[in-house]
Order: structure tokens, then sequence, then C-alpha cells
């Protein structure tokens, strides 16, 4: 028996072999990867992943040392295994951890050993090797942080685009460096001088001003009213959009009271607590707790829990699938990913609310099937304003000099060394402070890029007399005391990097001062929120933004639109609610107006984001997918080519065979894209033609055959029958009739569609046929794009019809 605690300085592949062999689950976690070692550990992995054991594992491109041929080997081991790739991006990467986990115990291993032959069998070697019932603590805290980075943004998923273009970097690197590739071939592995760490700030939860009254107000009567007509509807699912400072937590409370057994899931760890504490003054009859890494309380009637711990194995199937009655999804925008969807498919609650103040759709299609396309409720700030439930804010746009041009872009964010290097600056700091000066109110929160440049602007502020302090995870000062004291008064400003983003409110906060540039219009309107709560005495919110020209500085702008303003053009003058200012300096709306015009041009912004949602599927996306994880609007691909497929053809992203089909069958595409359908029963219709398959699919259908299918299908989902299948003569339809649903098919869609497609599809005698032939070549092809078209217009309608 071996034991607890050990120190391995060779022959690590013994102790990997016989752990792999009992685990449950393995997470594997180097920062560099080579061929040799993966195949010593191939055959353990293919009969670990064989017999239903969970698999995680990332590595890095820190200095393109992984070799591609490693990653493509652990592709192909099994199909269950998770694969990711960490982006460094020049960062240091150098972590080597083994973590497993049994039915009773777990084990990791930590030191010194890659995933390579030499560092496994005969290199020297220091790695501990501990058993979980050593010291459990540390051992959650080994698997917290492995999920930490597996599910961190600077990852991406492994898949065969993904690998294609780490090996393009990878050879591009190697033959601008060839000394470094021979020497690592050499040696596999270097000790180098490391960067400065860069320590990524904490998110802290500080609990909310509690409410005089512990009763639903504002937007949580309408919201709970629409959750109630929800379930008498007949809804399981339902997803809620509420701007930050409406009270979400409590909305969720308050709902909960209906049923007997809660999960409320959450992604960050102190959230689970702040929830906990807001349900307790809701709820008091039920016992409460917390499931995460440090603390299990599995038996609790309300159970709050981190989504990394509940959904690994182990933990998972401590419960029973149908042990809750009600399950709640904090930031419900995350749903879609691989951890939520684990969990939501495991378990069978009575009902799903998810909940979430994520502004833009677009980060919430891919989970509109998830709560069964039922957005219950919503409402932005905006909205919340006009009603009053918010603060009105004044918005100054200030011009900021700093060329972002000149600063190396990375992907998702600027290089954070050339980022520090021009933002700390006399001249800019003054600039701030100026800004500031003219706009403030009483308390502000300054929103800065990094650490770094906190520290420099709290600095700079109390050298002019102003009481500041940087607050973040090296602070000297207490959070909850330098909070405390602006809440007070005490101080007048707070610099944090991302501390305010969620969870943390004073309702006190009227002056928001935006340092650092902000590409996402999610992050900007959450710290938005952190200044709109309403206080006694605060008449409205002062927002100061610097305007450089950073990426996508000028679509701030449309976050200050009313949702009645149909068009929301860069540049032009918004729409707002009363009470509310928005206010460019001249040089700011001059760089605007510039920027606007230098905006690439839609067809190259749909080319891009198709090429990332291809990088994260591994795989041409269809057109139901790239609507849903797109960027872009994916109406503009009609606007722009009339259709997806011809976006694809101009894309150079069809085979010669798909662009023969495409061009010979290009005005039945088109009719398929773009007939009218103030209904969806064409596409119903032509959805049930397809599901006979690709051989059989241009047969004719009569009104009698398509009969159960149509019915069938505008009934098995609430929200289709209620959104399309409601009116007078459709209620009387919902029993069943093999007669008079084939009657109503014939006269729509049949009819209307045969006159209005100009000869492609005809009908005779309630006889619905497709009136062109097809070569048996291209039948496996024009049924493809045909059933992709069908399923995007489906989605797209329901959708648009819902929100």
């Amino acid at each position: 028996m071996s034991s607890p605690v050990q120190l391995i300085t060779h022959d690590l592949l013994a102790k990997l072999e016989e752990s792999i062999r009992e685990a449950k689950s393995c997470y594997i976690l180097t920062s560099f990867v080579m061929d040799s070692g993966v195949k010593l550990l191939e055959p353990l992995l293919k009969e670990a992943a064989e017999r239903g054991a969970e698999i995680k594992v990332v590595t890095g491109d820190y200095l393109y040392i992984t070799q591609p041929k490693a990653l493509e080997r652990l592709l192909l081991i099994h199909p269950s295994i998770e694969l990711r790739l960490w982006r460094s991006e020049g960062i240091s990467f150098h972590p080597k951890a083994y973590i497993f986990e049994n039915e009773d115990d777990g084990r990791f291993i930590i030191g010194s050993s890659n995933l390579s032959k030499s560092a496994l069998t005969a290199g020297v070697e220091w790695n501990i090797s501990m058993q979980e019932s050593v010291e459990e603590s540390v051992y959650e805290q080994v698997v917290s942080e492995f999920l930490k980075v597996f599910y961190h943004d600077s990852t991406v998923s492994l898949n065969p685009e993904t690998l294609k273009q780490y090996k393009f970097k990878y050879d591009s690197f190697h033959q601008k460096n060839p000394n470094l590739a021979r020497t690592w071939t050499k040696r596999e592995e270097l000790e180098m001088t490391l960067p400065v760490e860069q320590v990524q700030p904490e998110e802290v939860a500080d609990p909310p001003a509690p409410y005089t009254f512990i009763s639903p107000r504002f937007a949580q009567i309408d919201a709970l009213a629409e959750l109630e007509n929800s379930r008498e509807e007949g809804y399981d699912k339902a997803m809620v959009v509420m701007a930050t400072g409406l009270g979400k937590t409590y909305l969720a409370a308050f709902f909960a009271k209906h049923f007997k057994r809660i999960l409320f899931i959450a992604h960050l760890e102190e959230i689970l607590h702040q929830a906990e504490s807001s349900f307790k003054r809701v709820i008091s009859d039920k016992t409460t707790g917390i499931y995460n890494g440090k603390q299990k309380n599995p038996d609790a009637e309300v159970i709050f829990a981190s989504i990394q711990t509940l959904s690994r194995k182990r933990h998972l199937e401590i419960f029973d699938p149908e042990d809750f009655d009600l399950i709640i999804v904090d930031e419900f925008h995350h749903a879609a990913a691989n951890t939520y969807q684990k969990v939501l498919h495991y378990f069978r609650p009575q009902f799903l609310l998810g909940i979430t103040a994520t502004p833009d759709r677009n980060d919430y299609r891919d989970i509109y099937a998830i709560c069964d396309g039922n957005v219950a409720y919503r409402i932005d700030f905006i909205e919340a304003i006009q009603k009053q439930w918010l603060s009105p804010f004044h918005y100054y746009g200030v011009y900021d000099d700093t060329d972002y041009s000149q600063i190396r872009w990375l992907g998702q964010r600027y290089d954070a060394e050339e980022l520090a290097i021009a933002q700390l600056k006399d001249s800019v700091a003054q600039t701030i402070f100026n800004a500031w000066l003219k706009h403030r109110q009483t308390r502000t929160i300054v929103f800065c890029s990094s650490i770094v440049q906190a520290d420099f602007l709290a600095s700079y502020f109390k050298k002019h007399g102003v009481e500041a302090v940087s607050l973040h995870s090296k602070s000297n000062i207490a959070r909850n005391k330098a909070i405390g004291q602006l809440a007070d008064g005490t101080l007048d400003c707070i610099m944090t990097v991302d501390l305010f983003n969620e969870g943390v409110d004073i309702p006190t906060v009227d002056t928001l001062l935006f340092a650092r540039p902000t590409e996402s219009l999610t992050v900007f309107t959450q710290q938005i929120g952190r200044g709109l709560r309403l206080a006694e005495g605060k008449t409205h919110c002062v927002i100061i933004d610097l305007i450089a020209n950073y990426r996508n500085a000028d679509i701030k702008q449309s976050m200050f639109y009313l949702p009645e303003t149909k068009k929301k053009k860069v540049g032009s003058k918004p729409i707002l609610p009363e009470g509310c200012v928005v206010e460019l300096d001249v040089e700011a709306k001059q760089l605007i107006e510039e920027l606007s015009k230098k905006r690439k041009p839609r067809k190259e912004m749909l080319k891009n984001s198709y090429e990332q949602v291809k990088r994260e599927l591994g795989r041409r996306p269809t057109y139901l997918e790239m609507h849903m994880r797109g960027s872009e609007d994916s109406l503009m691909f009609k606007q722009e080519f009339k259709s997806y497929f011809a976006f694809l053809l101009w894309a150079g992203e069809l085979t010669d065979k798909e662009q023969e089909v495409f061009q010979r069958y290009d005005e039945w595409f088109y009719e398929v894209e773009r007939t009218g359908m103030t209904k969806s029963y064409k596409m119903v219709l032509l959805l049930a033609m397809l599901e006979r398959g690709a051989d059989n699919w241009m047969k004719p259908i009569s009104d009698t055959e398509a009969a159960s299918f149509f019915h069938q299908y505008l009934m098995e989902k609430d929200y289709r029958k209620k959104i399309d299948f409601s009116d007078k003569s459709s209620q009387a339809l919902w029993d069943y009739n093999e007669k008079k649903v084939a009657n109503k098919i014939r006269t729509m869609p049949m009819e209307k569609w045969s006159g209005d497609s100009k000869g492609l599809v005809g009908l005779e005698n309630g006889v619905f046929s497709v009136l062109f032939d097809v070569t048996e070549e291209d039948k496996a092809i024009l049924f493809d794009f045909t059933k992709q078209i069908c399923e995007f217009r489906l989605h797209w309608f329901f959708e648009r019809k819902k929100y």
C-alpha cells in the first residue's frame, strides 16, 4: 500500500498508471506536452475513457514547445476526453499537476514533470504525491484551481481547427527561432527567467444593502407575475433578464417560496454566500447550506452550489436526479458551457429558472433552447431608469489622446505591458484627474485596466489632496473597510480592476470613472450598474468615460438608446430617458465619427465572426450554429449575400462539389431562405418532408401524411403552441383531428407556398410536391443545405416572436 504522502524522484509513470486505472476522474495540467509522453499514457487514458472516467487535459502554447503531433495523438484517443490549450500570449505558463478522484478518496501529484517520456521515466524530477484524506481542504483547492485554469478565458477547446492554427504558429515560430527549436528538442524543457508575475484580481462579494421590507418591489413584482404565467401555461423552464441593481437574487428567492427543495448554482464562489444571505431573509423556514470546495452540505433544503464543484462526477452523483424541485442558475448566459450542461442534463427539476443581467441578445442566443424559448421577463437598465427603478445617468465622454493603434492586440485584450506603458504617464493621469474634478459628485469608483494602473492613479489622486485607495487582491486596506469608508463618505474614490463587476453593491456611489478601454458591452453594462442603484439624496449617477481609438470605442453609445428606438446607428444621437444626459467633448465626438467611418466592412465582420465560431467548434458551423454563436446579426448573411451558403461560397468554405450544387440549385436555396413567414407553417411542412431522409425528402407529401408531424411539432413545445398555434381556429385543433389538421395544412402553407414560389413547389389534389429534378450525386448536399436553412428559419422565427 502506497504512502499517503510521497516524494517521487523517478519513474512517475508507475504512479500515474496505478492512479489512472483506479480513477473515476483524471485531470492533467502540464505546461508542455510531448508526443513521447502521450504515447506512454495513451492506452491508459483510452481504457479509462472507455469505462466512463471523466478526463480533462489542459496544456499550454508557451514558447511553442508543446508538439502538434502530441496534441493530435491526444485528440484521437477518445472523443469523451476534454482537451484545452492555454494561450500564454507571452506570459510564462509552468504548472505541472496530475489529479485523480476515486469513489471515496483522491490523489494529486504536483512537481516538475511535464508530459514527456524523460519526465515520466528516467529524468531527474521532483514530484510530491498526496492523498485527499491527508488534507481534504488542500485537495479541494488543487481541484478548484485546476478547473479555474481549464475554463479560463485564456484557454481554447482543442479540436482539429484549433490544432491546425496552433501547428501554423508552431511552425512559424520555430522557423524564426531554429536554435531554440534544436535546444528544446534536445532537452524538452528549460528553466527560464520568468516575466513579471501578473496577479489576477479577486472578485469579492459584499452583502447588498438590505431592504426595509422583505417583499417584492419594482421589477421583481412584474417578473414574478410573468413567471407565474409561465407556470400556468405549462412551462417548466424560464429565463429572466434583469438589469444590475434590480434584485435578481431576491426575485429568485421570492419565486422559490413555491418549491420544497431548491438548488442555486453560481460560477463565483463569493456569490453563493451573498445569495444564501438573501434567501434567508425571504425564506426563513428552510435550512440552507453551501456546497463548494470548502463546505459541503448536501442535505440542506436550499443548497447554494459552485458549478465547478457540482459538475465533478463524484459530487454530482451524490444527488438523485429528482432531488430538487427548483434549480436556479445565476448568470444564465454561462449555461451553454459544458460544466453547466453536464449538471442540467443530470437533474430533472419541476422548474428551471435562469437569471442574468446580460444586456446583449447575442450573449444568450445559444441558451434560448435551454429554457424552451421562454424568456419570461426582460428589462434593461434604460427601461428601468424610465420606470424610475434605477437612477438616471449623466454620461460625459472625454477625449484621451492615447494611441491604442500602437498597442499590440492579443485577440481578446491589449498587451498588458504595452498598455501599462501607455497609461502610466502623468499626462494621462492629469487628463483623468481633470475630467473627474470637472464632473464628479461625492463617491467614485474608478475602473482600471490593471493593478499597477489602479495603484498609479490612487497615488496621483492622493498627491492632489483626494482621499483615494486602490482596492485589489494585494491591497493593504481591508476590502470591507474601504467599501464602508466610501459608503460613509470618508473616502472619495476607490480604484479597482474587476472587483465591482458582479456581486458588490454600494447604492450611494454616484460617480463612475472609466480609465480603461472597455471592449465588452456586457462588462461595460455590469460596471455601469454599480452606480445606478437608488439611494436617499442621490439624484443621478455621473459616468465619466475616456474615449480613445481603442477597439469598439464607437459602439458604446448604443447602450444608451431607449428600447423602442428601432435603428441604433453608430454616431447618431441617442433617445434618452428623462433626466439622463449624454455629452461628448468636441474631440471625443470627432474621434467617434472617424472610428465609425473606419469600421470594417460588414462582409469582413461576418468573416471574422465565422472564423471565430469555426475555431470554437473545430469544423464548419451549420447555419443555426452560426446564428447562435456568432458575434454578428445573422440577418447580415441575407443582406450581404442573400444566404448563408452564398457567404460560404464567397469565403471559400465550400468544397468544389458543394459549389456546383449550390450554383445549380441556387434559386431553390434562395426560395427557402427568403419565402415570407408570417407563421412558421411553411418551414414546419418542409421539416416534415426532410424528416424522411436524404433519399426520400423530395417525394410528394399529402396533407394527411404531413398532419401528424405538423401537429406534434407545434404542440410539443409550449412556446411554439403559444406563439403560432393559439388563434381561434388553431385552438380548435389542439385535440388532434387528422382531417381538420390536413385541411388547415392544405390552405396554409401548401396553397400559399405553391402560389408564391415561381414554380419551385406545387399543390395538386392535396399533394404538395417539389417541382425540379435532382441528380443522385447531388441529393446529399441539397438535403443538407436545405435542412440547415429550414432549421435556422424555424429557430429564428420563434426566437424573434418571443423577444
